[in-house]
């Protein structure tokens, strides 16, 4: 994987499917929520509450080096499943909840809103991870947390860097203006999208991004790319990839749209 293009802005992004994703950006190799089990049924008090439907594009004998792993939520298993959990042992950092953080113990630190980290680059310089706002569903987030849990996001700037904003199981879109007051506009949004619902979660309503708030958000970022992930290999999305590009092209916004390196 070829490092950072500082002129353009752009990197190469490997999309693995669900939610994890994997690029280099300033000499350091990111991972977002790592989830590389085989399809099958998840259960919780013998019910079941996920199925996941396709495997990823790869495994954790893929990635090669990871420097940080970028954990939105550790409390399910679409986000960190078996695999991505055993996986955790073998990277220096991961960044997470401030729930999380205590939960996953040595090696994860979490990340309160607005809280950084500096992390040194091997050629010298640091990157900063910013910990920022995220709702996992309706509503106030008050109301929302002892539901769905803590979820965190992610914004990554250093020196001739450019801007890269990871959402992580956001569906607030006022998270999002929050986060474009501070940082906009941004080069790069990982946006986790794929309109996932539950019947019995919140009347059905969305928990993450559908399609047309991905687009929305773009604007709100002022992204100049956008990579969607959260959008296929699970049964509770509603909507994906065909859904997205409709979205973005309706919008004028295609060329904004990368859908990642797959394999």
């Amino acid at each position: 994987m070829s490092s950072v293009d500082t002129t353009g802005g752009r990197f190469p992004v490997r999309v693995f499917g669900g939610p994890t994703a994997l690029f280099e950006y300033g000499g350091l190799r990111f991972l977002t929520d790592p989830t590389f089990d085989a399809p099958g049924d998840y259960h919780e008090g013998g019910r079941k509450i996920l199925t996941k439907t396709a495997p990823a594009a790869g495994g954790p004998a893929d990635l090669g080096r990871v420097d940080v792993v970028l954990l939105s939520h550790d409390e399910h298993p679409d986000n960190l499943d078996v695999s991505g959990r055993a996986l955790l042992a073998d990277v220096p950092l991961t960044l997470t909840t401030p729930g999380g953080g205590r939960r996953l113990g040595e090696g994860a630190r979490g990340l309160a809103d607005w809280e950084s980290v500096e992390l040194d680059r091997p050629g010298g310089g640091t990157v900063t991870v910013t910990g920022v706002p995220a709702v996992h569903g309706p509503g106030p987030r008050e109301e929302v947390e002892p539901v769905t849990g803590q979820v965190v996001g992610f914004v990554l700037t250093g020196r001739d860097l450019p801007t890269v904003y990871v959402s992580g199981d956001n569906a607030s879109l006022d998270a999002v203006r929050e986060i474009a007051d501070r940082f906009g506009p941004v080069d790069t949004a990982v946006l986790f999208a794929g309109a996932p619902r539950f019947p019995v979660l919140f009347d059905g309503a969305l928990i993450v991004l559908d399609s047309a708030q991905a687009v929305e958000a773009a604007r709100i970022l002022g992204a100049r790319r956008v990579v969607p992930v959260h959008y296929d290999g699970w049964a509770h999305f509603t909507e994906g990839r065909a859904e997205l590009v409709a979205a973005f092209t309706a919008a004028g916004l295609a060329d904004r749209l990368d859908l990642g390196d797959r394999g």
